[in-house]
């Protein structure tokens, strides 16, 4: 599904994001990659989205490979993977419906099929009742289930949610993990960003991945059967 091989990112004026990152992700899996603030979360899922290219080593989705892919299919690779934000990126002014039904608009869906599958969508990630609402008239929470409902919208073989609790309270972080895990039991992959911890602890079933100033300093899969967790979250994970 997802295969990073010995993966080094470096920009010009910033140094090194990531350095000699290498794992994978099934087919089904979820997973939380996890790490302080500028340890290589987001420059990792923008590699797996193929929004940038590395500058060592193979990034492989879904079939395709960082080294050969062309301009002319990096769409194809984007249509396989949704993407989630922490800060929602929804269109202003716009409503519920709106917004999804723009994705559908701009990947060349049969016009009368868009409202149709909007509907759907956001009825799947519970907001039915509020397909006309307003963007502004949205709290929180809501404004990222629409976010998710458009992620969906090119039915994704993998989901990327960059942070998607960050700007959340409680109440609303629980019902968008719950909706994560939904996704995920319906066969779709999830890999999801997060520094919280508590958060992780949570959900003691996924997969978890801790970058450490990019590189990759755990991996729950095959720290169960090599090593004994030795960075500072997997410690905390690991506490009672």
């Amino acid at each position: 599904m997802i295969k990073l091989t010995h993966v080094t990112k470096e920009y010009p004026k910033r140094g090194f994001a990531l350095r000699d990152v290498s794992f994978h992700l099934k087919k089904g899996e979820f997973a939380f990659l996890t790490g302080h603030s500028g340890s290589g979360k987001s420059t990792t899922l923008r590699l797996i989205h193929m929004a940038d290219k590395p500058t060592d080593g193979e990034v492989r989705v879904t079939g395709y490979s960082s080294e050969r892919i062309t301009e002319r299919d990096l769409w194809k690779v984007r249509r396989r993977v949704g993407y989630v934000f922490q800060d929602f990126r929804l269109l202003p002014g716009r409503t519920a419906l709106e917004n999804v039904a723009f994705v559908l608009e701009v990947t060349d869906t049969p016009q009368k099929a868009i409202r149709p599958k909007a509907q759907r969508l956001l009825s799947q990630v519970g907001l039915a009742p509020k397909i006309g609402a307003y963007v502004n008239e949205l709290s929180g929470g809501e404004q990222q289930r629409v976010a998710i409902a458009r992620a969906l919208a090119n039915d994704p073989y993998v989901l990327l949610a960059d942070e998607p609790t960050g700007n959340l309270d409680e109440r609303a972080t629980r019902g968008i993990m719950e909706l994560f895990r939904d996704i995920n039991a319906k066969g779709m992959a999830v890999l999801m960003a997060t520094h919280d911890l508590e958060l992780i602890k949570r959900h003691p079933t996924a997969r978890v991945f801790e970058l450490d100033n990019g590189s990759l300093v755990y991996d729950s899969e095959t720290a169960e059967t090599d090593a004994p967790r030795s960075t500072p979250a997997a410690e905390r994970l690991g506490s009672d």
